[in-house]
C-alpha cells in the first residue's frame, strides 16, 4: 500500500451538516430494509452496509422467495434497487424531503413486488421524526457526499487490512447507519457484563445485543472535530486503558466518550497516512488487550510461512 496522501480528501464537517442529516435518514431507510429481511445475526452484523467502489451497498436481501440489493451510487446520484428476478428500479439522489424520499423507496419496492416493511422512524437520533413526515431534512450536495464515500474508501481499505491480522472473533468492515459510522470490532470470546443502554430512540436490548461479549472497536465517523475523526475504544474499559501511550500524537484519549480519537485531518495530512492510521488502531487495540487481559498468543494472526495473495 502507497504511503501516498492522494485519495484522502478534506471535508470540514460544517460545510455539510445539512446534507449528512438527509443523507444519514436516507441511509436508515434503506438499513432498515435490510434489517427486516435478513436473519439475526450476534451483535446486529445482519444490518450493516458496505463500502463499495461506487458508494455504499447491503449485499443481497432474503426478500420472498428471491433477494434484492439496494445500493447507493454516489457517482450516478442514484439508489438503485436490483431483484433476483432481474428487475431494478432507481430513485433519485437530489435535493429531496426524507419523506419523498421514503414514499419513492416503498413505491419501488412495491412495483418490483418485494416484500419489505420496516419501521418508519430513525434510532440513535434526537428528534426522531417518522420518516413519511420529516419535511425538515431535504439538503443533498452531491459533491459533499461524493467526497465523504472518497473518505469512506480510504478508511476502509485501511480497516481492511487492520482486520487481516487477527484470528480471533473479528467482524467485516462495515457501515452502521444508526450512528453513520464505519466500524470493525475484535472480540476476546468471552461474555461481557450486561451493557446499560441508553442510545437515543433505541431499545436497550439493542445495545445488550451489541455488546454481549468484550470487545475492542475502531472506525471512522464522520460527524466529529474539523473534518470527522477516527475513534476506538474497548468494552467493557479496562482499568489502565485510557493511561496507555497510544500513536500517533495527535491521538487523545475523550473522557466523554469514553473513546480515543484522531482527527481525520491529521491523518489526511501525514506523511504516509495509512501508516499513521494503522499505528492508531494498532496502539488503541493493544491499550484494550494489554490491560483487559486478552490472549494475544491465541488471537492475533500470522500467515502460515509462504502463504500470501
Amino acid at each position: 500500500m502507497s504511503g501516498s496522501t492522494a485519495g484522502w480528501p478534506a471535508l470540514r464537517v460544517d460545510e455539510w451538516t445539512e446534507t449528512r442529516e438527509t443523507l444519514h435518514m436516507w441511509l436508515q431507510i434503506v438499513g432498515k430494509l435490510r434489517m427486516a429481511g435478513a436473519p439475526m445475526v450476534n451483535h446486529w452484523w445482519q444490518v450493516t452496509l458496505y463500502v463499495t467502489p461506487r458508494g455504499l451497498t447491503t449485499g443481497a436481501i432474503p426478500a420472498g422467495a428471491g433477494t434484492c440489493e439496494l445500493t447507493f451510487d454516489f457517482h450516478d446520484d442514484q439508489l438503485r434497487i436490483d431483484a433476483s428476478s432481474g428487475a431494478r428500479a432507481t430513485v433519485a439522489l437530489e435535493p429531496k424531503t426524507v419523506a419523498r424520499f421514503y414514499a419513492e423507496v416503498m413505491d419501488a419496492l412495491k412495483r418490483l413486488e418485494l416484500p419489505l416493511a420496516i419501521t418508519a422512524t430513525p434510532n440513535e437520533v434526537n428528534p426522531a421524526i417518522p420518516f413519511a413526515e420529516d419535511e425538515q431534512h431535504s439538503a443533498y450536495d452531491p459533491d459533499a457526499v461524493h467526497t465523504f464515500w472518497r473518505q469512506l474508501v480510504q478508511a476502509d481499505r485501511v480497516l481492511q487490512r487492520f482486520r487481516s491480522r487477527y484470528l480471533g472473533k473479528v467482524s467485516p468492515v462495515h457501515f452502521f447507519w444508526g450512528a453513520m459510522d464505519l466500524a470493525c470490532t475484535r472480540f476476546t470470546g468471552r461474555s461481557a457484563p450486561k451493557h446499560p443502554g441508553g442510545a437515543p430512540n433505541c431499545g436497550d436490548w439493542v445495545m445488550v445485543e451489541g455488546y454481549s461479549h468484550e470487545l475492542s472497536s475502531c472506525g471512522f465517523w464522520p460527524g466529529g472535530g474539523e473534518e470527522g475523526a477516527f475513534y476506538a475504544y474497548a468494552y467493557p474499559e479496562p482499568d489502565g486503558f485510557k493511561a496507555h501511550e497510544v500513536l500517533p500524537e495527535q491521538a487523545y484519549y475523550f473522557e466523554d466518550g469514553g473513546q480515543y480519537l484522531l482527527p481525520y485531518e491529521a491523518v489526511r495530512s501525514a506523511d504516509d497516512p495509512e501508516a499513521t492510521l494503522l499505528d492508531f488502531l494498532q496502539t488503541t487495540y493493544e491499550a484494550a488487550a494489554v490491560h483487559g487481559g486478552w490472549n494475544r498468543a491465541e488471537l492475533e494472526y500470522e500467515p502460515v510461512p509462504g502463504a500470501r495473495p
